[in-house]
């Protein structure tokens, strides 16, 4: 976010961390789901650090989208 980019390119950013957000949170629920099937801790530590990416992923979105709304209100474009 430090590059100044333009309303489209923040808002394609703010998609792609969603995206990846999603990515996360589903890869979270299947080592969840294997922890429970065959009680292994090493899948319940993979489900933790995916959480963590995905709570990463879900805040660099809104600050993308926030900085992408910013661009597009301030009367430049860019």
């Amino acid at each position: 976010m430090s590059d100044d980019k333009s309303t489209a390119g923040n808002m394609l950013d703010a998609a792609k961390a969603k995206i990846n957000e999603g990515a996360d949170r589903l890869r979270e629920a299947g080592h969840n789901a294997a922890h429970a099937v065959t009680g292994d801790a090493h899948h319940k530590a993979e489900a933790l650090e995916d959480r963590a990416k995905a709570e990463l992923h879900n805040r660099e979105a809104n600050a993308e989208y926030n900085e992408g709304k910013r661009e597009a209100t301030d009367g430049d474009g860019k």
